[in-house]
């Protein structure tokens, strides 16, 4: 647990209030140095030899700070970045409050995410030109086992890799596991004088690699091909790229911890039931086809899985959750930077949700430019396109004034656009949106000139799963709701409406709903409906034989969407034999209309009568029919010591 924080005010460039920032996030301070990286290095050295574990607040020299903990063979201080993220800004005399929260949140300690090793042994498949191809091979031989897939006429000089010639059909898999399927395939044959020959083409073949560098120049073999680990690319033109792949592929050897991003939990996916397709959002919204359908839920496959989140942002049961961190863990980052700075005398904070990229960019504009406005507090990510609406408000409940999301050049957009106007939907005013401007001046400029709304007067701490946090977060934002908010098409809350008079109590949308929403009366015909379960994943829409459900986006705040409601209900049938309760009256009396005295099975009052019978009475009814469907051949009579005996005396 960090003891101390160091400080610097690097130069004398920063003003830093210390006591401010230790009464706001609980650790002892030391004096604000002004060379701590060099001059001053001694100081920070005394402390390591103290044993105390030290945060550091220097976020540029940080290499150097860890040499010199190991050279005192002492253990890797942490790091927080004040200086770019607060103290260089156009109002850096007023980010005190900021420091106090940045320093707090740095101390706040994260989950650790659960990986798989990944084997790579260098087997390594080259598909390009002969040119270009051959040449690489040449170079990357001794280090990996190269085979090369060649399309053309091309033929090798060198034996020291293996050619065929042959067409890509498919690829599959990321590094350490690679598939290809591959037709057309020919196999180099080396005997003889003169060029080598090839043998006589076959399709169907399939090959693993661990590493696949693609020269073809044309369309990937994969999905999101800069996300696809192992998976090497470029143009066979450019020099300079294809000599960067070599460089590659020969560090992508030895046994790699690939993250496990996301989690799924599949007795909770939506995706469909009794082979009736109904949520397809992660399916739509996967970049790299990591995901794919597996019956009545998806599969994610972790290896080819590229960790971006978008999945968990849009699965509206929460069978998927992301794991990198948690929700949980992103919740107390946003608790603890909201609570320390209303601690160190800030008002209204703005949050600033960036990734690696953003990050360079506050750093640029903190070295050359305005900087930061002094409320505005940015929350580094590993990926940013996993922030959804839940996060959204819950940022908002925890007493943000306003949310921006800064995009870099390689963000997934499709699932940040959805979520943002979900979110936009349900939190109505507040100030929530996405930045996407390139250059870091024009980013600063955006964020000293806009609208900053007044932040939730009495901040609350939402938890759960990702939709309990988005009700607990909407109720704060509106506590004066009477009514459902409407919500944009394909959001994952709301109510079914149900025409009544087509609807015949079937029930087979009770059978299938995913979530239970959908609920019947064993007492009697009757629909029952709990609006939070609803997760408007269709299926009960595409499932209904009377086309009599339509979906309704909404979210409702009150208590009435916690209990169950009565959609349809029906007067149920007596049976004309016991009296017994069965079915539904107003169905029975149109079956009787249709089918007495007119279907061959009903054509007499006795049978037609059947059709108002229970189960019970009418298996018995049936058993007294002379044509009874369940009569057979008679029952042997037992045979008994007496017949033996009198078949004795017979003879």
């Amino acid at each position: 647990m960090v003891t101390k924080l160091l400080l610097c005010d690097c130069e004398g460039t920063q003003s830093l209030d210390t006591d401010q920032i230790a009464l706001a996030c609980d650790v002892a301070c030391s004096k604000v140095h002004t060379a701590l990286c060099t001059r001053e290095m001694s100081a920070a050295a005394e402390l390591m030899k103290d044993g105390e574990a030290v945060l550091i607040a220097c976020g540029q020299e940080q290499d150097v700070f860890r040499d010199l903990a190991a050279d005192l063979d002492m253990e890797t201080p942490a790091f927080v970045d004040l200086r770019d993220r607060a103290g260089w800004s156009e109002q850096g005399q007023d980010a005190s409050a900021k420091m106090a929260a940045l320093a707090a949140e740095a101390l706040l300690p994260l989950p650790v995410t659960q990986s798989v090793d990944v084997m790579s042994e260098g087997t390594c498949c080259i598909i390009g030109p002969g040119d270009v191809a051959f040449d690489l091979a040449e170079r990357l031989s001794a280090t990996l086992a190269v085979t090369v897939v060649v399309s053309d006429d091309s033929q090798p000089v060198s034996r020291a890799y293996d050619v065929v010639r042959g067409q890509v059909r498919a690829v599959q898999g990321a590094l350490g596991g690679f598939l290809i399927n591959l037709d057309a395939l020919q196999q180099l044959e080396p005997g003889g004088r003169g060029p080598f020959g090839w043998t006589d083409p076959r399709d169907g073949a399939r090959s693993s690699c661990d590493i696949l560098i693609d020269l073809t120049g044309g369309k990937a073999f994969v999905s999101a091909p800069a996300k696809r680990e192992g998976y090497l690319r470029a143009d066979p033109r450019d020099t300079i790229a294809v000599e960067r792949l070599a460089f590659e592929a020969a560090q992508l050897v030895g046994t790699f911890e690939k993250p496990l991003y996301v989690r799924m939990e599949e007795t909770l996916c939506a995706h469909s039931r009794a082979e009736q397709v109904a949520c397809t959002n992660c399916l739509d919204i996967c970049p790299t086809g990591a995901i794919t359908p597996a019956g009545e839920h998806v599969s994610i496959d972790p290896m080819v899985c590229a960790g971006c989140g978008a999945c968990a942002a849009v699965c509206p049961s929460t069978a998927i959750t992301y794991e990198d961190p948690p929700v949980s863990a992103l919740l107390s980052r946003m608790h603890i930077l909201a609570r320390s700075y209303r601690r160190a005398g800030g008002v209204a904070p703005r949050l600033l949700v960036h990734d690696a990229h953003g990050a360079e960019k506050i750093r640029l504009a903190a070295r050359f430019g305005r900087g930061l406005p002094a409320d505005v507090i940015p929350l580094e990510l590993g990926v940013i396109s996993g922030f959804g609406h839940a996060e959204m408000l819950a940022a908002l409940a925890h007493g943000f004034a306003r949310v921006d999301v800064l995009l870099s050049p390689t963000s997934e957009r499709d699932a940040l656009d959805r979520e943002l106007e979900l979110a936009q939907a349900i939190a109505g005013d507040a100030g929530l949106g996405l930045i996407d401007d390139a250059d870091p001046d024009a980013m600063s400029d955006r964020l000293y000139d806009e609208t900053v709304p007044a932040p939730l007067a009495d901040p609350v701490l939402p938890l759960g799963n990702r939709r309990q946090i988005a009700r607990l977060a909407a109720q704060a934002l509106n506590p004066q709701a009477e009514a459902p908010l409407p919500l944009p098409k394909d959001a994952p809350y709301g109510a079914i409406a149900v025409d009544t008079d087509a609807c015949t109590l079937c029930l087979s949308c009770v059978s299938l709903c995913p979530s239970g929403a959908l609920i019947d009366n064993p007492d009697m015909p009757q629909l029952n409906f709990q609006q939070d379960a609803c997760l408007q994943c269709g299926l009960c829409r595409t499932i209904c034989p009377e086309t009599a459900i339509t979906l309704v986006p909404q979210f409702d705040l009150s208590d009435a969407a916690l209990s169950q409601q009565v959609l349809n209900e029906e007067e149920p049938f007596a049976c004309v034999e016991c009296g017994a309760l069965f079915g539904v009256k107003s169905t029975v009396e149109r079956i009787m209309d249709k089918l007495s005295g007119t279907h061959p099975m009903f054509a007499t009052s006795e049978q037609a009568r059947m059709i108002q019978m229970c189960d019970d009475c009418r298996v018995n009814a049936q058993f007294q029919l002379k044509d009874n469907p369940f009569q057979s051949k008679p029952k042997p009579r037992v045979v008994t010591t007496d017949d033996y005996l009198s078949k004795r005396k017979d003879h």
